[in-house]
């Protein structure tokens, strides 16, 4: 008979367990608040379309941002200020960087991109800087250049500052993922000491298992083995429900459903930030979903933004950025997402 996961590793089974139990109270009375079978449903419901109604906006005033990769090909060719003017005609009140001059041609100081940022009316929520290139040590990266990060981020005035790289660094390992998050825990600290928050972005496969453990999700392991207080999340809506459906088993077969909405009612105050992206649901697909535009897709985003919500403080806490990796048209993806999340309602008249 196989060992359990606490015979196996107690020390683990035990971070593990406490780790799941931050939030436990928040998180069960936001879920108390949805309906029975959305609580506790494993894939992503589908969406509905926003339908006029009394009920409070499930988006928080101030809290829309945009992911700007999306927009990576309007920056390049026409620069910040006309995008920066596009979103903010779109209602947008964030910005999350990728990078400072995003391919744009003409010389650009932080200084100047935190002015031009602020002159729209925006403001700019975090940044994603590489995790580590271990072939480069003058790399702009956290584990190359950490100081320089921190830096730039806080000329650029920003409360966050992060990573879209998974904690790979020393393999699919629980040990190895166990020294990512000791990088991730100094990371987050020398960010604190500046009055910023260290965060990862996940992706789908940061939900799969560890090699050699195919009984531990290596998630599970991060959200173990990182201080609270000191590493953060943004979990990637999108790339959070694709890895639901990659990695709903584990690799011996056994069923490990889960719903990424859990995870953050167990502990919302470690996802100050959200990327909002959509899928058309595509079973075929080795994702399961097709990336589309916001609105466009059956990811239930009146689902998700009600009962993070109404967590607490979930209204003021977090912020919610939307993103397409590959719109066909980004200024219409923009304006699309932002149309639609302001749109919807909590159902019932509250």
């Amino acid at each position: 008979m196989p060992r359990t996961p606490r015979e196996r590793d107690p020390e683990l089974a035990h971070r593990l367990s406490r780790r799941g139990m931050l939030g436990v109270a928040a998180g069960a009375t936001a879920a108390a608040l949805l309906p029975a079978t959305a609580a506790a449903a494993t894939t992503a419901a589908p969406a509905t379309t926003p339908a006029p109604g009394r009920g409070r906006p499930v988006l928080p005033p101030g809290r829309l941002g945009v992911q700007l990769y999306s927009l990576r090909d309007k920056v390049s060719t026409l620069g910040f200020a006309a995008v920066f003017r596009e979103l903010a005609l779109y209602g947008y009140d964030e910005v999350e960087y990728a990078g400072y001059t995003q391919g744009f041609a003409g010389p650009i100081t932080l200084a100047q991109l935190r002015r031009l940022t602020r002159d729209h009316g925006l403001n700019g929520i975090g940044s994603h800087v590489n995790y580590h290139d271990d072939g480069n040590p003058n790399a702009y990266s956290f584990a190359q250049n950490l100081t320089k990060v921190l830096d730039d981020a806080e000329a650029l005035g920003l409360k966050h500052i992060g990573t879209a790289s998974g904690p790979w660094r020393y393999g699919a390992t629980v040990d190895g993922w166990k020294r990512c998050a000791q990088d991730f825990n100094h990371y987050g600290a020398e960010a604190r000491k500046r009055g910023m928050k260290f965060y990862q972005h996940n992706h789908a496969e940061e939900f799969s298992f560890a090699t050699d453990r195919p009984d531990v999700r290596l998630y599970d392991v991060l959200l173990a083995e990182t201080d609270p207080d000191l590493v953060h999340l943004e979990m990637d809506i999108y790339w959070a429900y694709a890895g639901a459906f990659r990695f709903g088993r584990r690799p011996d077969g056994v069923p490990a459903p889960f719903d990424p909405l859990d995870y953050v009612l167990r502990a919302p105050d470690r996802y100050p930030l959200f990327h909002v992206k959509d899928g058309q649901r595509d079973i075929a697909a080795r994702d399961g979903y097709r990336m589309v535009d916001v609105g466009d897709g059956d990811i239930d985003y009146r689902r998700f933004l009600t009962a993070v919500g109404r967590t607490p403080g979930g209204r003021r806490d977090h912020h919610w950025q939307a993103e397409h990796d590959n719109p066909a048209d980004s200024f219409a993806f923009a304006r699309k997402s932002s149309a639609h999340l302001h749109a919807l309602r909590e159902r019932g008249g509250r």
